[in-house]
């Protein structure tokens, strides 16, 4: 038995020994076992230590209710993890009924309502204790168990706590030892980032504990403009209801404890330490008995619909065993979406937790009635045909994995949040916001990203929802100025305009780091520059010629922040000034012009045109000579984190360049460094994932990297090819699709293709078409231990670029500069490829010039001189830049 290692060693070893293709072992005589229990794989502890930032409470499949223990570690204005948990930091203060998963903001965001199990007497304001010294337990993990919508543990105060729930309600089981006091104390406005106000009535004579919390804040401590992100947008309200008798009641606010309580209102604020300790407000239940059950229903909208919501979900007769055995049976419905046979029990352990992972999100947001909470703060029906509105959105990570996965595997419900998030954007004047927490528009992070999403989900067949009002709403998005788009309110990170100074950004045709009023000049020209090709792309699709002739040019305008004079290498992603010039001195691993990433990984983030960066790079040989020392330290060693100069695999913007080797005519190098990295950095056990989860990107990344496949583009369907993990998959679309991935030599050892049969007909392309995934098929391929150096590299067989190009691109690239102080001066040569960068006007194009003639401009902006108006225009794109003609050649 090889360990993880020893497997990347022995492929390592074999690509370096001898390039050409090894045979592939014999297969197996017998066929390995059909996974039919997928649950019995999945471990929700995976992530919950290391930075993953997951949760491992109770939950099913997208659900509204998530109930998971809220670490601490002293203080009770900051739990000890980012998202509630806390694996290495077993000490508890509540078990809460909201969560998100893998948020990377500490605190995250929900955390709603913590509940505490508590053995003894209140005999003081829970609130007032700061340290979570006394109204706390601590826990040992031998007595904890984590399953797919049951969560179990027996805190060192003896108590014990069994919780399992269905969609919109949960029950609870608690059992207190033998001769303690008995209590159930519910911090009302204690979520993660504090309140605004909370509120709580106890009513002894129908044994009923009803709320809400006014919270939200998503991020409303980062540092890098998380003020402006301390305000509410939603109330979450929840019902009670016990199987026991109170002997007590109580409530609190701040230090004031009341016994015999029954009502309390009060926020903490969003503060942290010393602003917001000790404020606060809750109430208890005592109990004469030693184990209560408890029922739960939760709304974003009511108290009335947290009632609904409990009453049709939950029967009278329902305990915790029958609510976790219809969670088991939901998750294992879910989780059979890929169905996979063979593997070792580790790599299934790995695989099916991150599609559990993969399915804690979108959340239902909608009652059982079919209302939700807008992002207007108001009610609001479901629209026509949706069947459930759906919150948490974390689009600049989302788009590049967890988006396509989801519409891969789940097109129905992929067409209800593509919904969503319309609505959301009707509601919030038109604006689609990049990260959405449930209802409300926090702004975090960069970029345009429903636009590649909604554009992916339309690629991958899904059409049950408004399709040309949503792409209407994001075009206009793209190309009309939005009075936010002036606004630094945010920035950096929680920059409030979605398309942030549009006006200059189509005037200079990059976003200039100086005025662009977002997070990083680059790294929006990237941004942006995706989404404008996801929409030029989706408008071909929909017949929108004029849409598309607009658009499609800015897909190009990567170019425009493409620095060739930058670093030794030959070129990097820089950002750039209103004046033209460059923000200088530069550096490869500094995130100046970028958003939680270098310039050396954010320079790799052109999927729509890797022909196009290879060719400014020097060529597909050179270009693939940056990944091999992107992907690898000095001593040949794979890099996995910490250096700003090579690849991170713990964060979203260079999660896909592994595949990009397939563009390069090199498709044996992704399929080492994908297997490479699967193996390095996911593992089981609680530090299992190599990051933040980001609402199941990261566990989305490893899915596919299973499978042999990943998205080439996040808003197409292609998938580029790499070998996968097990003799056989069935990817079981929702919508009756099946695609059967057979490897049948696959094992450890096996990490390259060797040939690729689709439909029993051979593949030489290093890609599947869109076609198969929406259409179905079947897909043989036979991997071996080494590197087959001759599949898939014919020109004619890498993947297509679906930008206009010219037959001999030549790029379109800013030439070279001359750093001035802190400036460097730019001359810009545009001897074109056919894709117009700087304007979309074709008279300036000079591949679509009428004599066919070259030309040599240059851009400089100067105070405009009368005796040089003969020989001066101005572009119409570029009102207040002179445009000389130098130079004219044949």
């Amino acid at each position: 038995m090889f360990s993880p290692r020893s497997w990347l060693a022995i492929a390592v070893i074999g690509a370096l020994i001898g390039g050409g293709a090894v045979a592939a072992p014999a297969a197996a005589t017998s066929s390995p076992a059909k996974v039919t229990d997928p649950v019995r794989h999945v471990d929700p502890l995976i992530g919950s230590a290391g930075g993953g930032n997951t949760y491992p409470g109770a939950v099913v499949p997208f659900g509204m209710i998530s109930w998971s223990p809220t670490n601490t570690a002293g203080d009770q204005t900051n739990a000890a993890g980012a998202n509630g948990y806390s694996y290495n930091t077993p000490r508890v203060r509540g078990f809460a009924l909201t969560h998100v998963n893998g948020a990377g903001c500490h605190p995250g965001a929900a955390g709603d309502i913590p509940i505490m199990p508590y053995a003894g007497e209140v005999t003081s304001s829970p609130t007032a204790d700061t340290t979570d010294a006394v109204y706390a337990s601590t826990f040992s993990h031998d007595k904890e168990s984590a399953k797919p919508g049951r969560y179990t543990v027996t805190l060192d105060s003896g108590v014990k706590a069994d919780l399992s729930v269905t969609t919109r309600a949960g029950v609870g089981e608690f059992a207190f030892p033998q001769g303690a006091k008995a209590n159930l104390l519910f911090r009302m406005s204690n979520s993660l980032n504090g309140s605004e106000d909370a509120d709580i009535r106890i009513d002894p004579a129908t044994r009923t504990v009803t709320g809400s919390v006014l919270t939200g804040a998503f991020c409303g401590r980062r540092a890098n403009g998380g003020v402006n992100n301390r305000k509410s947008y939603y109330r979450l309200h929840f019902a009670a209801t016990f199987d026991r008798a109170f002997s007590g009641t109580g409530t609190w606010v701040n230090g004031d404890l009341t016994p015999g309580g029954t009502t309390a209102s009060g926020g903490e604020g969003y503060a942290t330490g010393a602003d917001r300790a000790g404020r606060g407000s809750g109430g208890y239940v005592s109990f004469a008995d030693t184990d209560v059950r408890m029922k739960v229903g939760i709304s974003y909208t009511s108290l009335e619909a947290a009632r609904q919501n409990l009453a049709r979900e939950i029967s009278q007769k329902d305990d915790v065993a029958s609510v976790a055995a219809r969670a088991t049976r939901d998750w294992n419905d879910r989780l059979r979406s890929v169905e996979v046979a063979g593997g070792t029990a580790d790599q299934l352990t790995t695989f099916y937790t991150a599609m559990y992972h993969s399915y804690l999100q979108p959340n239902v947001t909608s009652d059982v009635a079919g209302t939700y909470l807008g992002s207007d703060g108001k009610v609001h029906p479901l629209a026509r045909g949706q069947r459930v509105q759906y919150g948490n959105f974390s689009g600049w990570d989302q788009y590049r994995a967890h988006t396509q996965l989801l519409a891969l595997l789940e097109p129905r419900v992929a067409g209800d949040y593509a919904q969503s998030l319309y609505n959301l954007a009707q509601q919030n004047g038109g604006v689609w916001d990049r990260w959405v927490h449930v209802n409300g528009p926090t702004h975090v992070m960069t970029g345009d990203p429903s636009a590649p999403a909604l554009a992916g989900f339309y690629a991958l067949g899904v059409r049950d929802f408004d399709v040309r009002g949503a792409f209407d709403s994001l075009v206009r998005q793209a190309t009309v100025p939005h009075p936010s788009g002036l606004s630094d309110k945010g920035c950096p990170g929680q920059c409030e305009g979605q398309r942030p100074n549009l006006a200059e950004y189509l005037r200079l045709s990059y976003a200039p780091q100086d005025t662009c009023h977002c997070w990083g000049g680059a790294a929006e020209t990237l941004e942006d520059a995706t989404a404008d090709f996801a929409l030029a792309d989706w408008a071909g699709r929909l017949g929108r010629t004029a849409e598309r002739d607009e658009l499609m040019p800015r897909a190009s305008w990567w170019r425009n922040t493409f620095n060739p004079s930058a670093g030794p290498e030959g070129g990097y992603q820089q950002a750039r000034k209103a004046d033209g010039s460059w923000l200088w001195p530069f550096s490869a691993t500094s995130d100046a012009g970028f958003a939680q990433g270098s310039s050396a990984t954010y320079t790799w983030m052109v999927q729509h045109d890797v022909s196009g960066l290879a060719a400014a790079m020097g060529g597909r040989e050179r270009a693939a000579e940056r990944l091999d020392a992107f992907f690898h330290r000095p001593d040949g060693s794979w890099a996995t984190g910490g250096d700003g100069f090579r690849y991170d695999p713990t964060n979203e913007p260079g999660i896909h360049t592994p595949w990009l080797y397939n563009a390069l005519g090199k498709p044996w190098k992704t399929q080492e460094t994908v297997r490479a990295m699967a193996s390095l950095v996911y593992k089981t056990g609680p530090s299992g994932l190599p990051g933040n989860d980001d609402l199941g990107t990261m566990s989305a990344w490893y899915v596919f990297a299973a499978l042999g496949m990943y998205p080439q583009t996040p808003s197409r369907a292609e998938m580029l090819l790499s070998s996968p993990m097990f003799p056989k998959a069935w990817i079981k679309r929702d919508n009756g699709v099946t695609v059967t991935v057979s490897a049948p030599q696959a094992g450890p050892e096996a990490v390259y293709i060797q040939d690729v049969r689709v439909n029993g007909r051979p593949h030489t392309r290093s890609w599947l078409p869109e076609s198969l995934l929406n259409r179905g098929g079947d897909v043989v391929v036979n991997v071996g231990r080494g590197a087959n150096q001759s599949w898939a590299t014919a020109a004619a067989d890498l993947p297509v670029d679906h930008v206009p190009t010219a037959g001999a691109p030549v790029p379109n690239l800013p030439g070279a500069c001359v750093p001035a102080g802190s400036s460097c001066a730019q001359r810009l040569q545009y001897d074109v490829d056919g894709v117009a960068a700087l304007t979309t006007d074709t008279r300036y194009n000079v591949n679509g010039t009428a004599d066919g003639r070259k030309v040599t401009i240059w851009h400089v902006r100067l105070p405009v001189d009368p005796a040089k108006e003969a020989t001066s225009f101005t572009s119409s794109a570029t009102p207040n830049i002179k445009i000389f003609a130098l130079s004219t050649n044949s």
